[in-house]
């Protein structure tokens, strides 16, 4: 890594990758404004933060600002970088918070960017420039472990009640998940009261603590905490939805006292991001939440007094936040604590918010965020925001996950099927939720019945929710819901793997999804391959992208590989044809294990119960006739090694007890 600062007295530069070699030249454009021209041969370019519209961006123009845009992102994106690499070996950074433009030729890369930027250069292979990019910012954050099992959400989950009949729902269908998502559980003003909650309003800042409200009276949530030990108990943690303004109510709205006294206190403290004549600056007309104010999270005394108000849900057991929105930068004429102006906040601000929150929730809580900035692996867990139910939004999903994986992006996850919009087909949801079984993070929701944006985009009438039990009652296809969890009971089977493989993605600082370009660069026929990917060392996924499609051609890597499914063998370098009793196209790689927790003498898909905190009932299923894996158990702890070949298998003491298969 090299970081050098273009200048007037430093306009060249010569960069050496491991194929190829890059000529940078900087040019001042005036008006605070330059450019860099990088010539380099090269095939293709990754990185940018998630992008929907492409993996490889040869041949396209970003735009790297931080912008909400609802369904169809296209060539926008909630959570950016200024960061590319390309297959030559050759990586660049731009260090700055404003918006910068990359515009990817046949021969030729063009930077426009401010004044004064650091430029940092890489080069090496895909792992060790994501290392280097990755090591500016520091290292990944690793959720706890129950956040590697199902998720499930929908909107109209507005009360305890309706949580509490989810949570039946769940076990009755005998369908496991680890975390339910609350995002209508708040008064929808100050975002962190329980809706229908009785308590006296205090001024100036000060937090209110559970023992400060009274819930015997609400008809929607009478008893969080208990809901919260019911919860628990069952294996599942709740996260609350979360969304960084000082609100202004609509006039439809029952006036919240809290909350102006909250909006006053921020006005008298300057706890908001001010205009440059000093008034608070508001969210124009025509945005999401117009009018509110949003809080300077680069001021500590604003991170103080707006997490302080969020404390007593840490202590009455609140698991973690989803950290929506973030993208309400839209005027250059703004000041924040630090003296960043509004051209540095569109990007900044997105970053500040959920920093502010990762700091504040520990390593024992979970963050899911969507929108962020250059270092966003700092934050715990992204999901790709908002698609509609509709089959191109898939594929446009995993594009995003893949170009975020190789912007170092290691925890990442999506809405399955889509959230927006009219029930998803029955096929689009077996799809991705095949697909979403081996993502990051696993996880279904569903925006308000009726449709968020009613006059945009109308939903479905009734109930909209994406669960599988919703969608074999609108479909009237029997046996859906039971089909559906066997993906959320194979999900709680391959936890000890995916755990294991997010401990070694932090400690390695490695995308935990690693398109083909990234695992073998120097496989030509991987380099273009935007709709398959390795989940970890052992596993690599193809998911099934076409209406009604159930087996494709998969492009499989040097090596043997294994079809988890059917355990059929194929030889590597070639494309292959799967079929539809192959159920979904998943390989293990020759050479590798996978990890899982069934009972003895029982199928992948059977009901664990909870994730396996210890060595009890694991199983191996060890690829080939000889290799190795190292079984991660915890972060910074000493791996278990596990090593195979014609003389025997080789366990750590610690995994004497478990089961191991062997294909060959």
């Amino acid at each position: 890594m090299k970081r050098i600062r273009m200048n007037a007295e430093n306009r060249t530069a010569f960069w050496k990758g491991t194929n190829g070699t890059a000529n940078i030249v900087w040019e001042e454009l005036g008006g605070g404004q330059s450019k860099l021209t990088i010539q380099t041969a090269y095939h293709a370019a990754f990185g940018m933060g998630e992008k929907y519209n492409a993996l490889n961006q040869k041949g396209n123009t970003v735009i790297n600002q931080v912008e909400e845009k609802f369904c169809f992102q296209g060539e926008k994106t909630y959570c950016t970088a200024p960061f590319f690499w390309t297959d030559t070996g050759i990586g660049l950074y731009v260090d700055t918070l404003e918006a910068t433009k990359f515009t990817f030729r046949e021969n030729e890369i063009v930077v426009s960017m401010p004044d004064n930027c650091d430029v940092v250069l890489f080069s090496g292979t895909p792992t060790q420039m994501l290392q280097e990019y990755m090591g500016i910012f520091g290292e990944a954050k690793l959720p706890p472990k129950w956040a590697f099992g199902p998720w499930v959400s929908a909107n109209h989950w507005n009360s305890q009640q309706k949580i509490e009949q989810a949570l039946d729902e769940l076990q009755k269908n005998n369908c496991p998940a680890t975390v339910m998502v609350a995002e209508a559980w708040s008064d929808e003003a100050t975002f962190y009261i329980f809706n229908g909650a009785g308590y006296t309003p205090k001024p100036n800042g000060q937090p209110l603590h559970y023992e400060d409200f009274d819930f015997s009276t609400s008809t929607y949530w009478p008893n969080p905490k208990g809901l919260l030990e019911k919860l628990h108990q069952a294996g599942a943690h709740l996260v609350l939805w979360q969304i960084p303004v000082y609100k202004k109510q609509g006039s439809d709205e029952t006036l919240c006292q809290q909350n102006e006294l909250d909006r006053e206190d921020a006005v008298q403290r300057g706890l908001c991001v001010h205009t440059t004549d000093g008034s608070p600056y508001t969210i124009p007309e025509g945005h999401w939440f117009a009018g509110s104010m949003i809080p300077d999270f680069y001021n500590p005394q604003t991170v103080h007094t707006w997490l302080a108000k969020r404390k007593y849900l840490l202590d009455m057991g609140v698991d973690g936040f989803k950290t929506d929105g973030g993208e309400f930068v839209y005027s250059e004429e703004l000041r924040f604590a630090t003296g960043n102006n509004g051209r540095q906040g569109v990007n900044g601000y997105a970053q500040s918010y959920t920093d502010a929150y990762t700091k504040f929730i520990g390593g024992e809580r979970v963050l899911f965020s969507r929108a962020g900035y250059s270092g966003q692996h700092t934050t715990p867990c992204h999901w790709a925001g908002d698609q509609q139910s509709v089959n191109s939004e898939l594929y446009s999903a995993l594009r995003a996950g893949l170009s975020a994986a190789m912007t170092g992006i290691p925890f990442w996850g999506f809405d399955i099927a889509g959230f927006a919009g009219p029930l998803p087909t029955v096929d689009l949801y077996r799809r991705a939720t095949m697909m979403g079984c081996f993502c990051p993070i696993m996880q279904w929701h569903s925006e308000p019945d009726g449709g968020q944006f009613r006059e945009l985009m109308p939903g479905g009438e009734g109930n909209n929710e994406r669960s599988p039990w919703n969608m074999e009652a609108a479909w009237g296809e029997h046996g859906f819901t039971e089909e559906m969890s066997f993906w959320h009971r194979l999900r709680m089977n391959l936890i000890p793997y995916i755990y294991s493989e997010a401990i070694r993605c932090v400690e390695e600082s490695r995308p935990m999804m690693r398109p083909l370009a990234y695992e073998y660069p120097q496989d030509i026929n991987g380099l273009f391959e935007d709709s398959e990917y390795l989940l970890g060392d052992s596993l690599l996924i193809a998911p099934l992208l076409e209406e009604n499609q159930h087996a494709r051609k998969v492009y499989l890597p040097k090596g043997r590989w294994y079809a988890l499914f059917s355990q059929k063998v194929f030889d590597g370098e070639q494309i292959v044809q799967t079929e539809a009793k192959d159920v979904f196209p998943v390989f293990l790689r020759e050479g590798c294990a996978l990890v899982f927790n069934v009972p003895k003498g029982c199928p992948l898909g059977t009901n664990v119960g909870s994730y396996v905190e210890t060595y009890v009932g694991l199983r191996l299923i060890l690829a080939g006739k000889s290799g190795s894996y190292r079984y991660h158990t915890q972060l910074n702890g000493t791996p278990l090694l596990v090593k195979w070949d014609e003389t025997g298998v080789f366990l750590p003491k610690e995994l004497n007890g478990a089961e191991v298969e062997q294909w060959t």
